[in-house]
């Protein structure tokens, strides 16, 4: 605890100096509802003098600049700039642009989100204060499931108050829809954008354009006691994706140079389809009663085709033949003879369907206002992944095979010299190639097929209330929340068998590729490599071609798991308003959260042996934010607060696998036992951090403003995979030979998720906005917004392997754009970057892998029009692009750029559009 003094007091005095002299650039969008009605206001009073009335970007600027000095946490936050439109084309890029926050993109998109350095599992993500369901296997959000056109504006908050529920241990991320009754006018917006992107159609049968249409209605009724919000978004946006993927780098003998194990690359081709329907009813029958009802759903499925050929090299037990050349301890070109490729035809499909419904009232009577909310949120998810396999012939020890030469691309992959042509189906033919899987399927495996499914529920009870006291406590308030939520993780997995191969007593055969399953050859011109023959997989495993062989294998059973969380969350909270000096004063609160869990999981021991464990505990939860008000113009906060994020949904689980040995059978040491294991722990308890912020701001006009901040966070603990001690009484096993009826101990080591030592985190943060018209008119409607952040960490994700980072930090982060907006005319640009950080990606069996990411920088742009008066008026022209210097996505092994994992190039993306407001 002595550090976090010490550390507290180094920001308090550090970061206070700082911010008399620090001027940085960054976006701060607006957060309270109050203060948006409150801008449009003075909006609605400046165009009846003689102001310059700003709108769209610069009006919602503008909104959040006041909502970030009003509020007494420290917050940062989005707005639409008109209905339908957040100032980016996702949820996650627009989050992104705000200080501290960095996306990582997947498939092109940028999906999850990294607050202050912390992986998406520190974070939450509510929709309308109410904690949701995850279409992910654990439970960060995935940002794509919420179309950007149906979202009001974004709230993060960076601190916590003991009120706010499902708080997260890095930042809490609200998704807040329009309040019908609070816009207070009919309106009427509909839009229309086509999209392409750059990398041209990669595989048959997909596009590289895509649309995207929505619609939002809002309008009051029975004189403004009822308001009514219906929206609707459909999208189909296609993606191509050239990607690049080694097996490893292992040395030619001891000590020898790094040479390429093997390569898996692919040609990607996806086509998102999501239609989201969004809608909420207010009726607010007196001023002092309002109570609605909102309602969301979402479909969302994501088609893939990946077509590649897999090499594998020195570790398909290939040699490296004489000649090759070495450059700083790597092999950066040479041949291997004897290859066999596997040509892969592979189809991925993902199938949400997101439903979220709540309820809530609020009613005032004298001093006391009394809230009371209801919600429900449910995920239902269904997985194809489909591999299917073709080559020259079965098994590896039988040609034709091929001379595969190789040379390191500046680019930072390999590109390849093929001898044979992988484009001709007289060649290549369905099959197991290299005869994987022979120990099960008789022959190898011509494929697999994998459907896990996904149930995410929750349903919470929420109810407070608020005393108003006036003079320096401005009002208690007391409340209670209690949340049930269950997920679980359905396996089905099978290999796939030529039922030709099944029925030939030696189990030798290769089918051709049926003529009516033929697609236009593949190229893979990035590679080097011509061409590879394509085929439709999801029609081969429709005929009837294969035998579906369901794997059973320990493993498998150990993938599934449901778990159960009861959470009941109490809280107190002082607000304080004291006046302070002549213009000053002090606001802000005090609380406390009282959080009871009571967590369970049922699992499969070694696949098939039902385990059904758990572990209930408390956790105090104080918070603490001031905000000193010198004047109008300059505001320093202060935060103190200890906050939680829970396990991940995959380490909570029960399963596990378990295996014996006989060497061990009479110890009774539990550390060197008959029993050991590796799975889950339902008893692992939430990552805990005591952290301290600070933040100074201040505001040169309604558009302008400077902020300097400071966090420090203590992790008393981290969760990560230790030896954890086990009772195995009950469970099934077999002594060896001569032993004893019982082993020495029935007690052993599973390496499973546990709670173990933390470390610091703190970093520091610059932002602010800077409309040009404050040097001279002449350049009114210019203006600059920007951040720079700067983060670093003393935790240990992996004690035993100290040179790995903290998942989803980047040391640096900054994010700037350049805007001109007037007379119906916008245009800017935007750059954000991110420096290398550690990324969670798709390893092998879809498992969920850490990677070192190379830092990258993204550039989008648009410009657009909006008619101001006459027949057109409220017709909008956008046109805009993304990722304009087609940057890739990166992951690298042991510091060495040059030894890449992953690389994945998307293309750039361009859409044009219109849009329509009544």
């Amino acid at each position: 605890m002595t550090s976090f003094i010490d550390m507290r007091k180094l920001l308090l005095g550090g970061t206070a100096m700082f911010a008399l002299t620090a001027a940085g650039a960054a976006p701060a969008f607006a957060q309270d509802d109050a203060a948006t009605q409150e801008q449009g206001e003075q909006a609605e009073d400046q165009a009846a003098g003689d102001v310059i009335v700003v709108s769209g970007y610069r009006a919602a600027l503008a909104e959040s600049i006041a909502t970030k000095r009003e509020m007494d946490v420290i917050v940062e936050s989005i707005s639409a700039e008109d209905i339908g439109k957040l100032p980016d084309n996702s949820i996650a890029e627009a989050i992104a642009r705000l200080p501290g926050l960095t996306a990582q993109r997947i498939d092109g998109r940028a999906q999850v989100i990294s607050i202050r350095g912390l992986a998406p599992d520190f974070s939450t993500t509510l929709l309308n204060g109410r904690e949701q369901v995850t279409t992910g296997d654990n439970r960060g959000i995935e940002f794509d499931q919420y179309p950007s056109e149906l979202i009001g504006r974004v709230d993060v908050y960076k601190t916590p108050h003991s009120g706010l529920i499902g708080q997260g241990l890095s930042g809490t991320v609200d998704l807040r829809t329009i309040r019908p009754l609070e816009y207070g006018r009919r309106a009427l917006s509909v839009s229309a954008r086509g999209e392409k992107v750059s990398l041209g159609e990669l595989n048959s049968g997909s596009t590289d354009t895509g649309y995207r249409v929505s619609a939002t209605y809002i309008d009051q009724f029975a004189n403004d006691t009822i308001g009514v919000m219906l929206g609707a978004a459909h999208m189909v946006s296609p993606s191509q994706i050239e990607r690049y993927n080694s097996w490893g780098y292992p040395t030619l003998g001891d000590g020898g140079p790094f040479v390429i194990g093997g390569s898996k690359p692919y040609v990607q081709s996806n086509e998102l389809t999501r239609t989201g329907v969004i809608g909420s009813i207010e009726f607010q029958p007196s001023s002092n009663f309002n109570t609605r009802i909102d309602a969301y759903y979402s479909k969302f499925k994501d088609e893939q085709i990946l077509r590649g050929i897999e090499l594998p090299l020195l570790w398909g037990g290939l040699a490296l033949q004489p000649g090759y050349t070495v450059e700083d301890g790597l092999v950066t070109e040479g041949t291997f003879a004897g290859a066999k490729g596997i040509v892969r035809n592979d189809a991925n499909t993902r199938d949400s369907d997101l439903y979220s419904l709540g309820w809530n009232a609020e009613y005032e009577t004298g001093r006391w206002t009394l809230i009371g909310d209801v919600s429900y949120s449910r995920v239902d998810r269904k997985d194809t992944i489909l591999e299917t396999y073709a080559g020259t012939s079965r098994g590896a020890g039988s040609g034709p095979y091929d001379t595969i030469g190789f040379t390191f691309d500046p680019e930072g992959f390999y590109r390849f010299d093929t001898g044979l042509d992988y484009s001709d189906p007289g060649l290549i033919q369905l099959t197991s190639p290299q005869g994987w899987g022979g120990d099960i399927v008789p022959g190898g495996q011509d494929g697999y097929l994998n459907m896990p499914s996904i149930k995410d529920e929750l349903t919470a009870f929420r109810g407070s209330a608020n005393y108003a006291l006036g003079g320096g406590i401005d009002s208690i308030e007391v409340g209670a929340n209690f949340t049930m939520r269950s997920k679980s993780y359905t396996p089905d997995e099978f290999f796939l068998s030529l039922a030709a191969n099944v029925a030939d007593p030696d189990h030798n055969t290769s089918v051709p590729i049926p003529q009516d399953a033929l697609l236009d050859p593949t190229e893979l011109a990035y590679l080097g490599i011509p061409g590879m023959v394509a085929y439709d997989p999801i029609k081969l495993i429709d005929s009837g071609i294969y035998d579906l062989i369901r794997d059973s294998n320990n493993d498998v059973g150990v993938k599934g798991w449901s778990v159960n969380e009861d959470v009941l969350t109490g809280w107190v909270k002082a607000n304080i308003d004291q006046p302070v000096g002549d213009n000053g004063s002090l606001t802000g609160n005090i609380g406390l959260q009282v959080v009871y869990t009571d967590q369970s999981s049922e699992g499969f021991a070694n696949g098939n042996i039902a385990v059904n464990e758990g572990s209930k505990y408390t956790e105090l939860l104080p918070s603490m934010n001031l905000s000193f008000r010198f004047d109008d113009a300059n505001v320093l906060r202060f935060g103190l607060a200890r906050t939680l994020a829970r396990p991940r949904m995959e380490q909570m689980k029960a399963s596990f696998n378990f295996n014996t040995t006989d060497a061990f059978y009479n110890s009774t040491d539990p550390t060197n036992a008959f029993f050991s294991g590796e799975g889950g722990n339902p008893h692992v308890r939430p990552w805990i951090a005591d952290s301290v912020d600070i933040s100074y701001e201040h505001y040169f006009s309604p558009e302008a403003y400077v902020a300097v901040a400071g966090f420090y966070k203590y992790l008393e603990t981290y969760i990560y995979k230790q030896n954890i001690l086990y009772d195995f009484t009950g469970f099934d096993y077999t002594p060896p030979p001569g032993a004893g009826p019982e082993p020495g101990t029935f007690l052993g080591r599973v390496n499973a998720p546990a709670n173990g030592s933390g470390g610091t985190i703190y970093g520091l943060e610059l932002s602010g906005t800077l409309p040009f018209n404050l040097f001279t008119g002449a350049l009114d409607g210019f203006g600059v917004v920007g951040s720079y952040s700067y983060t670093e960490s003393s935790i240990q994700p992996d004690p035993n392997n100290p040179s790995q980072p903290l998942p989803g930090l980047s040391k640096h982060v900054a994010n700037g754009t350049v805007y001109f907006e007037k007379s119906g005319f916008s245009a800017r640009a935007s750059v954000r970057h991110r420096s290398k950080f550690l990324a969670e990606v798709v390893g092998f069996g879809v498992s969920r892998v850490n990677r070192t990411a190379k830092g990258e920088t993204i550039i989008d742009a648009q410009i657009g029009y909006e008619f101001q008066d006459g027949p057109l008026e409220g017709l909008g022209i956008l046109l805009q692009g993304q990722n304009l210097t087609d940057e890739p996505f990166i992951t690298y092994e042991n510091g060495d750029l040059r030894r890449v994992i992953d690389y994945q190039r998307y293309g750039r993306r361009y859409l044009l559009g219109l849009s329509y407001k009544f």
